[in-house]
């Protein structure tokens, strides 16, 4: 059975505030009087008030012990029947009477049968997506008000929910069960049964993250994904499942170890390991994507620190140039044993030119016999020895290269110095990835990419690189298997000229080039111009895109919802040069209104020679002694409370706790779940271990919280109960004196990681390893969503992710972010998305503002 807390079932919270008192409860004049008409005595008076607000707040009557005491009261005394009256509710069929009554009174429709069969059909199309009773039966209540019916009782709901559920699962289960082969089912179990050499099951294998991006991890994850690909194609197995069920069948295998997995029918167990599997192989090509861009990125980075190293060292590198230039100019200059070897042979040259002067390709053998004399020539034996001493002159250079270490070092160190001249850190890229040539490479075939546009020039590129895989030369042909050159249009001019060697037309250098494709694919992989098949982080987003035909029909209702149309007749002939003017008005509008209420900031001042903006200091004015009081006041009023106190006390007002709970969606089967969420929630919250809070809480063992931490709770269900917080602090009288929740601001706090995942990086702003909490924080100070991001990325484009996962009733229409909030697109997107506003707040960090002159007839008579 489901509790009801964990749905919208209408009810009666613990917390009710004055507002929502006054704003549902309070009866108005007309209904008293209507009331008053129909009974005589002031009990039945006030129970039928209370059966007229409760069914216009909820849409059902509810059963006399569920009145709160403060409803109750409030409703008498708003009304001004005596104190002390208590409602008396009749039953039978007066009961049912003044039901009717209190219907035709709001004009609901009352049809039992037909909620139910409206229910029954909206939880049977939604169980094939969806798989908590709970979210089956919200859909349920949403159909049924949306009918104009009075809801049916909620034990109704959640058995017609359990019913339906159980018979949508077992079909899907079979399904991916007879889609999967004897072997591959064999297969599967078999992982429940194997262990590996620490002792765990294979089953363990299908769980496991990626570890921090070295060499060995990424190598040890590329044997992870063929070790996942070898148990079967997981994408025939799941087609038709919807995603959403596929990652709910997934997570509650995942939460479930090998011997409670046994315990399963077999058709369900084999269809749960199926979907983990599934999940395992997306999540791996996840992994190794964002590893194989880490690397790149890690590679490219040491690369830059190389030429910086290299701009330190240039002057000995460049002495030591220039001291073997010297030296093989010492060899070719007059005097030198080049030269005295190159005269000396044109000497012997000349002599044996006299000697067969006259002779040449025509001359009779006669003739050459008789100059000859039957034999050898002496000329002929001074030409050979003059050759071999112009030979022997011309060795003495090759012999002093060579004593500098070579050709191929003398030229990677006039690279090194070119580089550094040029900001050419391109050709000192490849030495950087050493072994992670093959790793790479193998993972280039392993996965397979897709360019999710026209543009296919970096996979054409790709594609050219592994065809030459085995090559070791210096160059590599330019020419594709179809004759024509591979385009690399999508390089900058630094890559095309590391890559392209002028003396070698129709040539690529291959190992810039092979650099220059790892380097951009990670790019493309970064931008989602490439996806990666079978991935999810890494897919192709333009498949996740709504149909045209989709589009069309909710793009209407849409405009009206962000305000770019007023109704859904404009917003029929809405298009792109409406939008474009809109855009314009708005940007027209509030350059206006920057520009006039310049004079009245006394903050900002824009230097009018340079025309750049700054910001005065802000100077606090002191705290005021009305303000002192306050505080006393408040502290003396204030009793001081313990964090786990607080989290009890939101708990049992707030019902946050109801959230949390085993994947399958069943109320969990605990004890007291009340105490043991709250319990985990202060341990995890703490960042204490499970063992040591068991040491310091009695009466709960380390195992008893690490099997709830495990099992009950997910980044989900924490964001729902975090939502459930947010909302019950937004109805607080105390929280709208901050502000009203319209304005947001989004900034990161840095925040200390385990070190062995793909997440933690070293922050150069921080000078620590990590990861960024980037927080939208609300003007009633609150936090409304949380983001952990790696370290160094752009800020600016979270900002919309945040916005879009915020799942409480505080939906804030402005967002305020710093210098790492700045972003053309993300700040054009949060407008025309969303209809809301982006306003950087970057002048006190030295920032600078640019301002656009949407028409050049209006021209700012302040801001530059």
């Amino acid at each position: 059975m489901t509790s009801i807390e964990r749905t919208a079932y209408p009810r009666f919270k613990r917390l009710i505030t004055a507002h929502e008192l006054h704003l549902f409860f309070a009866p108005t004049r007309e209904e008293a009087a209507w009331v008053a008409e129909r009974m005589d005595s002031d009990g039945h008076q006030l129970a039928l008030l209370l059966a007229l607000k409760s069914y216009q707040r909820m849409g059902r009557f509810p059963k006399p012990d569920e009145y709160p005491e403060m409803v109750v009261d409030f409703v008498r005394r708003t009304v001004e029947l005596p104190e002390g009256t208590k409602p008396s509710w009749v039953t039978g069929r007066t009961a049912e009477r003044q039901r009717t009554e209190v219907r035709r009174w709001v004009g609901a429709t009352y049809d039992q049968a037909g909620a139910r069969r409206i229910a029954e059909a909206s939880i049977r199309q939604e169980a094939a997506a969806k798989n908590r009773p709970a979210d089956l039966i919200n859909i349920a209540l949403e159909k049924v008000v949306g009918a104009g019916l009075e809801l049916p009782a909620f034990s109704t709901l959640d058995a017609m929910a359990s019913a339906v559920r159980k018979e949508v699962n077992a079909l899907i289960c079979t399904g991916i069960h007879d889609s999967m082969s004897a072997m591959e089912r064999a297969g599967l179990l078999r992982l429940l049964e194997e262990r590996d050499a620490d002792g765990t099951t294979q089953y363990n294998r299908l769980k496991k993250f990626a570890q921090s991006p070295t060499w060995s991890h990424f190598k040890r994850l590329i044997a992870q994904l063929d070790w996942l690909d070898a148990l079967g194609d997981t994408r025939v197995w799941t087609e038709g499942v919807a995603p959403r069920k596929v990652t709910d069948f997934a997570g509650e295998a995942e939460a479930a170890d090998a011997s409670e997995l046994k315990a399963y029918v077999p058709v369900k167990r084999v269809a749960l390991m199926a979907c983990l599997a599934h999940k395992a192989r997306m999540r791996v090509r996840d992994e190794l994507a964002l590893m194989f861009c880490k690397r790149v990125g890690a590679k490219t980075k040491k690369a830059k620190e190389e030429l910086e190293a290299l701009r330190l060292a240039e002057r000995e590198l460049t002495e030591t140039l220039i001291g073997n230039y010297r030296t093989v100019l010492g060899h070719l200059d007059d005097g030198g044993p080049a030269q005295e070897a190159l005269a000396k042979a044109a000497a012997m040259t000349a002599e044996a030119a006299r000697a067969l002067q006259g002779l040449d390709e025509q001359a009779p053998v006669e003739e050459v016999a008789r100059r000859l004399e039957g034999k050898v020539s002496p000329a002929v034996l001074a030409f050979l020895k003059a050759m071999t001493v112009q030979a022997g002159g011309l060795g003495t250079v090759t012999q002093a290269v060579e004593g500098f270490g070579g050709f191929a070092q003398q030229y990677e160190q006039i690279e090194k110095v070119s580089a550094h001249h040029g900001n050419f850190w391109e050709v000192l890229l490849y030495g950087q990835i050493g072994r992670d040539r093959a790793l790479m490479f193998d993972l280039s075939g392993k996965l397979e990419f897709a360019a999710t546009s026209e543009d296919r020039t970096v996979l054409d590129a790709l594609a050219h690189a592994r065809r030459h895989q085995a090559a070791r030369g210096e160059y590599i042909s330019a020419l594709r298997e179809d004759g024509r050159v591979v385009d690399i249009s999508f390089a900058t001019q630094n890559w095309q000229k590391a890559v392209v060697d002028r003396t070698r037309p129709g040539q690529f250098v291959r190992r810039h080039f092979e650099a220059m494709v790892f380097t951009y694919l990670a790019e493309e992989l970064r931008t989602g111009d490439v996806a990666v098949v079978g991935s999810e982080e890494y897919g192709d987003w333009s498949k996740q895109l709504l149909a045209w035909e989709a589009v069309e029909e909710k793009l209407p209702s849409y405009l009206v919802e962000i305000g770019l149309a007023e109704n859904e007749d404009e917003a029929a002939a809405f298009d792109a040069v409406s939008f474009r003017r809109q855009l314009e008005d708005r940007l027209r509008a509030a350059a206006a209104a920057a520009d006039a209420g310049y004079p009245d900031n006394e903050s900002l001042v824009i230097d009018p020679s340079t025309g750049i903006p700054s910001l005065k200091q802000h100077r606090s004015e002191g705290q005021r002694p009305s303000a002192k009081r306050l505080e006393q006041e408040i502290k003396a009023r204030m009793p001081e409370r313990t964090l786990i106190g607080i989290c009890a006390r939101t708990a049992y007002w707030v019902e946050w706790w109801r959230r949390f709970g085993p994947p399958s969606g069943n109320n969990p089967k605990l004890a007291d779940p009340f105490g043991r969420y709250v319990l985990c929630t202060f341990v995890k919250g703490t960042n204490m271990g499970p063992y040591e809070a068991a040491r310091h809480i009695p009466g709960v063992s380390g195992h008893e919280l690490a099997y709830v931490a495990n099992r009950h709770f997910s980044l989900v269900l924490l964001n729902e109960a975090i939502a459930d917080l947010v909302n019950a602090h937004g109805r607080l009288d105390i929280s709208q004196a901050w502000g009203d929740g319209t304005a947001v601001a989004a900034d990161g706090t840095h925040m200390d990681t385990y070190l062995d995942n793909l997440l933690a990086e070293t922050s150069v702003r921080y000078g620590k390893p990590g990861g960024i909490a980037y927080h939208h924080i609300s003007d009633t100070y609150i936090a409304l969503f949380t983001h952990f991001i790696p370290c160094g990325v752009w800020e600016a484009v979270y900002i919309i992710e945040g916005l879009l996962k915020n799942a409480s009733e505080v939906k804030p229409t402005t967002v305020h972010a710093d210098t790492q909030g700045q972003s053309l697109p993300v700040f054009m997107s949060i407008p025309s998305q969303r209809g809301d506003d982006l306003c950087g707040q970057s002048l006190g960090e030295g920032g600078s503002v640019v301002t656009f002159v949407v028409d050049r007839a209006l021209e700012p008579a302040h801001a530059v």
